[in-house]
């Protein structure tokens, strides 16, 4: 072989090499986040609640406040004060967790908004136990948690709950 086929070799070599590259990437490039952050199901965010009220049966109002995004807004259930942050969050779970609650959702709607934020809807009734006597009430209430995905993991940016009107 001369000198110049053996170059023209080597260009469609590095040529078919720098497509075959471009090809391999631009696939990774489109179909990887796909495969690896899909959207979320239904069921994944309704299962949040599950996470939110075993965090509840702890009674660490820090391990409660975890879940709630540094800028997340609580219109709590038996406060009137709106919590804007981490500090008043877990104020109030200090002060709500001591009537021990234990949650189950009666009722729950979700609209998953896309693979990063959707929004959870519903009613729920809790069990409080009365710290001082013992007796077990129950409060039915309204609920709407809003999560976004950030860094990861799904964090409650706004959560509003609030006795039902009716009862």
């Amino acid at each position: 072989m001369t000198r110049r086929s053996l170059s023209k070799r080597a260009a469609v070599v590095a040529g078919t090499a720098a497509l075959t590259l471009a090809t391999v990437g631009t696939v990774a490039a489109t179909a990887g986040p796909q495969h690896r952050d899909p959207q979320p199901g239904k069921d994944r965010i309704a299962g949040l609640f599950d996470t939110w009220n075993k965090a509840l049966q702890t009674g660490d109002p820090k391990k409660v406040a975890d879940l709630y995004a540094s800028d997340a807004v609580l219109l709590p259930t038996v406060s009137d004060k709106i919590r804007t942050d981490r500090a008043g969050i877990v104020d109030y779970f200090e002060h709500f967790l001591q009537n021990k609650p234990v949650g189950v959702k009666v009722e729950t709607m979700v609209n998953v908004l896309d693979k990063n934020s959707a929004i959870d809807t519903g009613v729920y009734a809790f069990t409080l136990t009365d710290p001082k006597t013992g007796a077990k009430s129950t409060v039915k209430a309204r609920y709407t948690y809003e999560y976004e995905k950030r860094n990861g993991k799904w964090l409650i940016v706004n959560h509003h709950s609030s006795k039902m009107p009716e009862g």
